[in-house]
């Protein structure tokens, strides 16, 4: 079959390696594992992170996290009715080729949902629902600020805590193209990175989405309102470590808490495919939108994920067309 392999890393300007599509055998799927037939793969930040070299995988390495398809074959303990179903898939590597293998309890059913549209939720579906409802506790009344806000998780967890009865929602874009893009899903406004954080004066928030890190996030915990919460969830800026006095948390009132969707799906992927299923059913009813942007095919995946990392491209989601 096709796959994208990415190559060992090499010095100097090439440090992250090679993309180049080529013919490898057919995964075969285990106890436990269905095999899917992909027709969009999803990119994102995780395949940055692996080109660069901040996740260490054995090299060459068949890239992408995510995957919507339909299951042409199951293994061992998996029942053979789910053959023929259509399903987003979260894997651990693999979805930028023909066939990708993915664990059963993370190949989730699409009901009602369009198939491409359900392709770009991904992992920023149940990410954005989590951080939402069980890490950031969105209640009604709440004025929320989500960083990075024209990207997948941001334009869904706009529309999440809009959902949930946020009194305003704010977003941080990193272009005038991008906050007017991200306008688009349910924020009140949304400002642009440069202008951040002097533009909120003394403005105080009770939830902050944050995946940047660095300056941003201690910028980040001066912006909670009493008892508020900062949900982190990456690190844009960098792996630099970020100091918080416990005691300015504990005389404010503050919670700084961490979520790792990767992790989760490891330890408890039930709770991840939760999350996941309820995100499909929102989207197949109408209630939530995905923005999806380029849509190359399998050989254009080494300049999708440079743009990425360059914040440049057509905002949305992009899609690696396979089938």
């Amino acid at each position: 079959m096709k796959a994208v392999v990415l190559d060992a890393a090499r010095s100097g300007a090439d440090a992250g390696g090679r993309y180049r599509l080529d013919d490898v055998p057919e995964p075969v799927p285990g106890p436990g594992e269905v095999a899917v037939r992909v027709a969009y793969a999803g990119v994102q930040w995780g395949d940055v992170l692996v080109r660069d070299g901040h996740i260490p995988l054995a090299r060459p390495f068949v890239p992408g996290f995510e995957a919507a398809g339909q299951i042409v074959s199951v293994g061992e303990g998996v029942a053979r009715e789910r053959v023929g179903e259509e399903v987003v898939a979260l894997v651990y590597g693999g979805a930028c080729a023909e066939v990708v293998v993915a664990p059963d309890a993370l190949a989730l059913g699409i009901g009602g949902a369009p198939l491409r549209d359900a392709a770009g939720l991904g992992w920023a579906g149940p990410t954005a629902y989590d951080l939402v409802g069980q890490v950031g506790r969105v209640r009604e009344g709440d004025r929320v600020l989500i960083h990075a806000a024209a990207g997948g998780v941001g334009t869904l967890a706009a529309q999440l805590a809009r959902a949930a009865g946020a009194a305003e929602v704010v977003g941080v874009a990193g272009s005038p193209e991008r906050a007017a893009y991200a306008g688009d899903f349910g924020f009140d406004r949304v400002v642009l990175r440069d202008a951040f954080p002097e533009v909120f004066g003394k403005e105080g928030f009770d939830i902050v989405l944050d995946p940047v890190g660095g300056a941003t996030r201690t910028a980040n915990v001066a912006l909670l309102a009493p008892h508020g919460r900062l949900a982190v969830y990456g690190n844009l800026a960098g792996h630099e470590p970020v100091e918080v006095s416990a005691d300015e948390l504990l005389m404010r009132g503050l919670s700084v808490l961490a979520y790792n969707s990767a992790l989760l799906s490891r330890t408890h992927p039930a709770r991840l495919a939760a999350s996941a299923r309820h995100v499909l059913g929102l989207l197949a009813d109408g209630r939530i939108r995905v923005g999806l942007g380029d849509e190359p095919g399998l050989d254009g995946a080494g300049g999708a994920v440079s743009r990425l990392a360059a914040g440049a491209g057509a905002p949305g989601r992009t899609l690696l067309r396979v089938g």
